[in-house]
């Protein structure tokens, strides 16, 4: 077969030969996912294309980093190649979706989760026949994605496809993302189908309605869609009890989905002259935040007028949040917010928030939306493809725990394209310090991260190299420097820097109950988050990775299990971790934006902690068999290539923090 030989010629190419062998490959897989079961045919060889280097060289190298909201603009493209290279990286996110291929880069779920978000994002194209559009510019190729997404939906489930997107929605939805315009992106491709009459979606979608409903009619006087313009027309011919029916069916929608229409906006603004009781009541607020509104109303005015409008309507959102945390009564925040509105922005923060968000509104109402849903959704922070979970980690602490500290680092970012943080009494500048951990200026975030994020990566990186000579862990010295006091000065790690290998597990154990268990530290809660280090692992328990969080709290859930509730950066938190730990994000007691485990399953992945070493907790009170169950977690997971010679030994003798 031409294909086979084609591959094999690739394969065995010299590396300095081998880009171009590539395209004769494509052109051969090109033709065969033309035809009738091709995708099926290429499927069965794409751990082998992959091996020969199809991708190498290439964005899709990395599928663990792949966006999946780019895969439409590819498949869609008028080069052969392009759609042919995507068409084949998602036949690997298949294979390894479907167990097929175990992939070092990617678990099942990720990949799963990736193809459904894919096909979420393609439905037009999935059910329908290419457009005319689509036609002109692919011509005969554009055949090729539809033969690929029906493929994919089939082996997924083709029948389930859009319930278990509207499923996959809502579990995305309870974790209050800060970035929704994924999501919206989804339920947009659901309305579109809906409405339809070519798209028989059959039994499928029940429950979309919800979703649909919440962001393009939430109340009678828009249910049909009629445009911003006209619906500001029947506002302003509305008695306050028709005011009064449409702000709390605004509020509804927003509060029960996270959600908010671009149809929120337009009322809110029109209420601004109608009386604070309306504007409360749009925005869903409780006793504390109608009495934070009245406290600040001349403030949260023109916040309104500065960052609500139909193209940032998700400000409503957070700013409705901010007024429920009541953080407008510590005093620095609200002059800190002022500040921020008067604030003039640097020409390189204006140029990076219009290439990220657009041109429609004012680049300072897009860093203002993102203040406010940063202050109001701590837990929503997400560091996109990005290896920043230290920087995405530190925004969320800082919206959590010190609000007026957070809006003068988005000061220093926004207005002076420069941060200067100090490190044991040393200053460093963002602006003078070399590269950081990303090594390209990313895009995928929020506008708060989009433009502190860069200068925080810097600082992060040079506060690592300042400690490159010392033994043992850089955390030790960098994460309270960089995050803030409230960050424990003890610290603990279980594995050997120099070695990769286990260390003084037991003792680690008996240190992370004493300082963070309720049973052995008095009933202490925990005060502040504080950062710690994870060994990610996926379904099949495989170690992917070391990543930073922050643990939030530690207590019973509804079923009288302790679990650890903690913050993850990572934008889904809803993981497999492999050998039965399978990371909750609902159900089990946890409040929008946490992830949670059992106290074992979770000491089982933990790798750093930190501590107050002056607190004094009961390490010899914690029983081995407790401590045997965590190891055993561990070492059927990522350590099990890690243990020392001759096994792990018992500590003894432990009675104090060290």
């Amino acid at each position: 077969m031409r294909l086979d030989d084609a591959i094999t010629q690739l394969a065995e190419a010299p590396s300095f030969t081998r880009p171009a062998k590539v395209p004769r490959v494509l052109d051969t897989a090109r033709r065969v996912m033309m035809q009738e079961g091709g995708c099926a045919a290429l499927g069965e060889r794409i751990e082998t294309l992959e091996a020969a280097g199809i991708f190498a060289g290439t964005d899709w190298a990395e599928p663990h980093i792949l966006v999946p909201g780019f895969a439409a603009q590819s498949l869609q493209s008028a080069q052969a190649e392009l759609v042919v290279i995507e068409a084949l990286s998602e036949l690997r996110m298949l294979a390894v979706a479907c167990g097929d291929y175990r992939h070092t880069l990617i678990s099942v779920e990720q990949a799963h989760h990736f193809l459904t978000q894919v096909l979420a994002l393609n439905l037009a194209m999935l059910f329908s026949p290419p457009s005319e559009a689509q036609r002109e510019t692919q011509g005969r190729l554009a055949v090729l994605p539809q033969n690929l997404l029906q493929h994919l939906a089939e082996r997924i489930g083709y029948e389930h496809i859009v319930d278990k997107l509207i499923e996959e929605i809502w579990r995305i939805l309870n974790q209050r993302p800060i970035q929704t315009d994924p999501v919206k992106q989804m339920v947009t491709q659901i309305a579109i189908c809906q409405v339809n009459p070519d798209i028989d979606l059959g039994s499928s979608g029940q429950g979309a309605d919800r979703l649909v409903s919440s962001l393009f009619g939430p109340t009678r006087a828009c249910r049909e869609d009629p445009g911003v313009e006209i619906y500001l027309e029947r506002l302003a011919s509305m008695d306050a009890t028709a005011l009064q029916g449409e702000a709390t069916g605004f509020a509804r929608a927003m509060h029960d989905t996270g959600l908010v229409s671009p149809y929120h906006p337009v009322l809110l603004r029109h209420l601004l002259d109608q009386g604070d009781h309306l504007v409360a009541e749009a925005m869903g607020l409780s006793s504390t935040g109608r009495d934070c509104l009245m406290c600040y109303r001349q403030l949260v005015q023109g916040l309104i007028e500065a960052a609500v409008h139909p193209q940032t309507a998700q400000s409503i959102y957070g700013l409705a949040l901010v007024l429920e945390r009541g953080i407008l009564y510590q005093p620095p925040v609200a002059p800190a917010l002022w500040r921020q509105l008067g604030l003039v922005l640097s020409d390189w923060s204006c140029q990076r928030l219009a290439l990220a968000f657009g041109n429609q509104v004012p680049p300072q109402a897009h860093l203002i939306e993102g203040v406010l849903c940063m202050l109001g959704q701590p837990l929503g922070v997400g560091q996109g493809n990005n290896p920043t979970c230290q920087s995405a980690r530190a925004l969320s602490m800082w919206a959590y725990n010190d609000p007026d500290y957070l809006l003068q680092m988005v000061t220093w970012a926004a207005r002076d394209d420069e941060i200067i943080m100090h490190f044991e009494g040393q200053p460093i500048s963002s602006s003078e310090s070399v590269g950081g951990v990303a090594s390209s200026l990313p895009m995928d975030l929020d506008p708060v991260s989009l433009l502190v994020v860069p200068h925080l990566d810097r600082i992060y990186a040079e506060m690592g190299r300042r400690c490159v000579d010392r033994e043992g862990d850089p955390h030790r010295w960098v994460n309270p420097e960089f995050h803030g006091w409230w960050s424990g000065r003890g610290f603990r790690i279980n594995v050997d820097v120099g070695s990769g290998k286990l260390w003084e597990l037991d003792d680690f154990l008996r240190h992370f109950y004493a300082a963070y268990h309720p049973y052995y530290n008095g009933n202490q809660p925990l005060i502040h988050p504080q950062p710690a280090g994870v060994a990610v692992t996926d379904s099949a328990a495989r170690f992917i990775g070391w990543h930073a969080i922050s643990v939030l709290r530690v207590a019973l859930d509804p079923q009288d299990v302790m679990r650890v509730y903690f913050y993850n950066p990572n934008n889904d938190s809803g993981q497999d971790w492999g050998d039965g730990v399978v990371v909750s994000t609902a159900g089990h007691g946890e409040r929008f934006g946490e992830a949670s485990l059992p106290f074992e399953q979770f000491a089982s992945r933990l790798y750093i902690f930190h501590f107050d070493p002056l607190e004094r907790g009961e390490l010899a009170q914690v029983e081995q068999q407790q401590l045997d169950e965590v190891s055993g977690y561990l070492q059927r997971s990522w350590g099990a290539d890690r243990l020392p010679e001759g096994g792990l030994q018992a500590s003894e003798g432990a009675t104090g923090p060290g």
